[in-house]
């Protein structure tokens, strides 16, 4: 995975995928890259991940050789329209600006295409060795694979085609582009991962992703036996592999990742994972 230059990191919620991310980030940082970790989501679950206290539209250094940041539409949206349409003098609160973030709201594709289109303009300029999406869940990946598509069939000529195209070439080169999807061994995450590998099938807009599973626990080898909470724990241990074990047989993982028993903090879920990770990969 770590050998292309993006991996675009989904999953349903709650699954873990802002941890993969930043464990994969780190990960790729150790082997010696440089690294630009985008979190595409509106949520503060990147950011914890890493340790910091929020991430802005420009790339800051967390660590050596780690910058990270997130998509703000509405910077992505000036940064889009003056570097590829040379619109150039635009501020993101003049009334035009305002005029072409409303209609990246209403338009179809749109704002997909101005998000993803900013992950990609990264890989394109080649100022790091492996830029990794902390992406949309499972649920809305889809649109912003599809963005680019989109955009082409609306407009089928001209400079936003052309962007477009490259755009689309890029997702779909599986020399560049690695889609991994964060799994869980339950029946909900297990169903909507498995509808969305039935949709980038049917789709074909990119190789076929890496299914990673999280959350795994071992097997007891000993039976519960005495009395007390250490018994009900283990009937309970044995309980759940059982039930993640029929769940991974629906549907069998590229590479698996343990529950980390404990109090940890983001970061040092991240950071155990990160060693999970290299000693899988």
């Amino acid at each position: 995975m770590l050998d292309r230059r993006l991996l675009v990191v989904s999953g349903k919620g709650g699954v873990g995928k802002s941890a993969v991310s930043a464990a994969l980030a780190q990960l790729a940082t150790r082997q010696g890259k440089k690294v630009l970790l985008i979190d595409m989501g509106e949520s503060a679950g990147l950011s914890a991940h890493l340790g910091v206290n929020g991430l802005k539209f420009t790339p800051r250094e967390v660590r050596p050789d780690l910058f990270a940041m997130r998509i703000v539409r509405s910077d992505a949206l000036i940064e889009y329209l003056t570097l590829q349409l040379s619109l150039r003098g635009l501020k993101t609160l003049s009334p035009l600006a305002r005029a072409f973030d409303a209609l990246a709201t209403a338009a179809p594709a749109v704002r997909e295409i101005i998000s993803i289109g900013k992950v990609l303009w990264e890989v394109r300029e080649q100022n790091w060795d492996l830029v990794i999406a902390d992406a949309p869940p499972t649920g809305q990946i889809g649109s912003y694979l599809r963005a680019p598509l989109s955009i082409s069939e609306l407009v089928p000529t001209g400079r936003i085609q052309r962007q477009a195209a490259w755009m689309g070439d890029t997702l779909g080169n599986p020399d560049v582009t690695r889609l991994v999807l964060v799994n869980l061994a339950e029946e909900l995450p297990t169903t909507e991962t498995s509808q969305t590998l039935e949709w980038l099938e049917r789709n074909d807009l990119v190789a076929p992703p890496t299914v990673v599973t999280n959350r795994l626990v071992s097997e007891l080898s000993a039976k519960p036996s005495g009395k007390g909470p250490v018994r009900d724990a283990a009937i309970h241990h044995r309980a759940v592999y059982a039930e993640q074990q029929h769940w991974l047989a629906r549907l069998e993982p590229d590479l698996t990742l343990p529950y980390l028993f404990g109090l940890l903090t983001p970061s040092e879920v991240a950071a155990r994972l990160s060693d999970e990770l290299e000693a899988r990969l």
